[in-house]
């Protein structure tokens, strides 16, 4: 009697724990990322439903609140909006700032009412979108960035407050995330961590540029590992920011949908760690047509960086970017390290089909 009762109680508990693992599986599935700088009219052709995370890429300053340059970026921000009835669990966010595009934002955010001003129209522009929330890609609080914008040291305490700022006006409810370089520079000087991290969803951790268009040396410019010639890459950053207490499952390593070419000055060691100067970047859509043999260009794969690159020996040209190989190889380190998800820059440079988007999308699925 007793074991015919023991059978359907074990068989109960059985049901239990395999429904609960399959439901924190469920959990831990990684956020895909994807800032986009395109216009309305091809959004909708891009495999939305692989996307967890639409970003939309750029809104600026205007004196201290934040704005929408152009009836149509509002009409596409929209249209973004509009795609959730293809992917009910597509959040869109609005980022501020890019490369370029902060110029004021030491200055303003120096100020509380320009934070608090900042702060109340952001609420008000999601609201009208209904938007999920905001992107700070303030390129850089406290370290130089673009040429001639305004950074100061306090710029470091300056970004917390406006996160708390945000924050208090957005509720709880809504998503805030921001922009980190992925240099040691960056992670060490622009952010107060421990009090930063406690009010934001996610880091977009921007490993890619690491070998910049100010470079004078060639390398790797979105490596997965660093190598004994080039300390950075993104495992190096994770493990800096892991260091100052940034919790794992609140950062988002970047990928890169583009490459960078440099120009070489001497034919050494295929192109890699040799006197160079940034040429120009290029879409990995046009990686097909652009990086041929009939081009003069050869693959290699360095093992150590994890890390693809073409070189052209004739030309003394390499080019750095990510491939279907190193997409598939990030997005399982973000599963084996248990990060928040994998971000890319950006959606405008991949293929409509069966691109850079769908490598991750492969990756992630069992």
């Amino acid at each position: 009697m007793i074991k015919n009762l023991l059978k359907p109680i074990l068989l109960f508990i059985v049901c239990i724990a395999i429904t609960a693992k399959l439901s924190a599986q469920k959990s831990i599935k990684p956020n895909v990322i994807a800032y986009y700088t395109g216009n309305g009219t091809v959004i909708d052709s891009f495999p939305i439903e692989k996307v967890s995370h639409l970003i939309y890429s750029f809104a600026h300053l205007k004196g201290d609140s934040i704005h929408i340059s152009s009836a149509k970026d509002s009409s596409l921000i929209e249209k973004m909006v509009g795609l959730k009835k293809r992917n009910p669990d597509l959040k869109v966010m609005i980022a501020l700032g890019g490369w370029g595009g902060c110029a004021p934002c030491s200055e303003v955010f120096s100020r509380a009412n320009g934070r608090k001003t900042f702060a109340k129209t952001t609420k008000t522009l999601l609201d009208y979108f209904k938007a999920d929330g905001i992107d700070l890609d303030w390129e850089y609080p406290a370290v130089v960035g673009h040429p001639g914008h305004r950074y100061e040291e306090a710029d470091k305490q300056n970004f917390t407050e406006l996160v708390k700022e945000l924050r208090k006006s957005l509720g709880k409810k809504a998503e805030i995330s921001f922009a980190a370089g992925g240099t040691k520079n960056c992670i060490d000087s622009c952010f107060e961590w421990n009090k930063v991290m406690p009010l934001v969803n996610r880091i977009n951790l921007m490993s890619y540029d690491l070998v910049s268009g100010y470079a004078t040396v060639s390398g790797h410019h979105t490596p997965l590992y660093s190598t004994p010639q080039q300390q950075l890459s993104a495992d190096f950053a994770i493990n800096a920011m892991k260091a100052y207490g940034v919790p794992a499952n609140k950062i988002a390593l970047g990928a890169a949908f583009y490459a960078r070419i440099f120009q070489n000055t001497t034919d050494a060691n295929n192109g890699l760690y040799q006197p160079t100067k940034f040429l120009r970047g290029i879409a990995s859509k046009s990686f097909k047509t652009e990086f041929t043999e009939a081009n003069g260009y050869k693959y290699f794969w360095d093992d150590v960086a994890k890390a693809p690159y073409y070189y052209n020996a004739q030309t003394k040209r390499i080019a750095s970017f990510d491939d279907e190989k190193s997409i598939a190889l990030k997005t399982k380190y973000v599963i084996d390290q248990k990060l928040n998800g994998i971000m890319f820059w950006e959606l405008t440079e991949d293929a409509y089909e069966n691109g850079l988007l769908n490598e991750i999308d492969k990756a992630i699925k069992p």
